[in-house]
C-alpha cells in the first residue's frame, strides 16, 4: 500500500516538472524562433521604392534610399543632354558594355535612361564605394578639366563621371555608375527596384 502512495507521489512530481519544463521550453523557443523572421526594416531595405518625380526641376537631383544605397534621380537639362554627345571619345565605357554588374537593356544607350531627361543611378563610385559629388556646372573648376560639361566628381580619388554616370578614361573607377532596375508608373512616378514593364 505504501509503495502505491510513493508511486503516485512520483507520478505527480514527474507530471508537474514535465509541465513546468514544457512551459519553460516554449518560453525560450518563441523568442529564439522569432529571430529568424526578418524585421520590418530588413524587409523594407530590399523592397522597391516608389518616387514622385514631379517636383524635380531641370538641373536638379533627388536622392532616395534603396537597399541601403543612395539612388539619384536627376532631371537633366537640354544642354546637359546635348553635352553627352561630345564626351564619348573620352569615356571608358560609353555604351555600358562592361559586365561588373548588370546594366538594364533600357540603360545601354547614350543617355543611360528610359526617358532622356530622367537619369536614375546608384550614387556609389565603382572604385572604393565613395559617394561622388554633384558638379553639374560646366566650365573650369578645381579638380576638373577645363572643358568640363557637367557630371559627378568622386573627391576621394578623382574619378569623374558625365551626366549619364559614365566614367572617364584613365580614372581609378573601373566602371560607370550602376543603373538600378526601375520603371515608370506614370509620367510623374517611378519605382526603383522593379522593371517588369520596361
Amino acid at each position: 500500500m505504501s509503495d502505491q502512495q510513493v508511486d503516485h507521489g512520483k507520478r505527480t512530481w514527474l507530471i508537474a516538472t514535465g509541465c513546468a519544463g514544457a512551459v519553460g521550453g516554449v518560453a525560450t523557443a518563441v523568442p529564439f524562433v522569432s529571430t529568424f523572421t526578418p524585421s520590418e526594416r530588413a524587409k523594407a531595405a530590399g523592397a522597391a521604392v516608389e518616387v514622385d518625380i514631379s517636383t524635380i526641376k531641370p538641373g536638379e537631383k533627388l536622392t532616395v534610399e534603396w537597399r541601403g544605397k543612395p539612388v539619384w534621380i536627376v532631371r537633366r537639362t537640354p544642354e546637359q543632354l546635348a553635352a553627352l554627345k561630345g564626351t564619348e571619345s573620352q569615356l571608358a565605357d560609353p555604351m555600358s558594355d562592361r559586365k561588373a554588374y548588370p546594366t538594364p537593356e533600357y540603360a545601354k544607350n547614350e543617355n543611360r535612361s528610359i526617358k532622356p531627361e530622367i537619369f536614375v543611378a546608384v550614387g556609389i563610385c565603382s572604385h572604393l564605394g565613395c559617394s561622388p559629388s554633384d558638379k553639374f556646372q560646366s566650365g573650369p573648376q578645381p579638380s576638373l578639366p577645363d572643358d568640363w560639361h557637367g557630371g559627378f566628381l568622386c573627391p576621394c580619388h578623382g574619378s569623374t563621371f558625365d551626366m549619364a554616370g559614365r566614367v572617364f578614361k584613365n580614372k581609378p573607377a573601373p566602371d560607370n555608375l550602376e543603373v538600378p532596375p526601375h520603371m515608370y508608373l506614370s509620367d510623374t512616378k517611378i519605382i526603383v527596384g522593379e522593371d517588369k514593364k520596361a
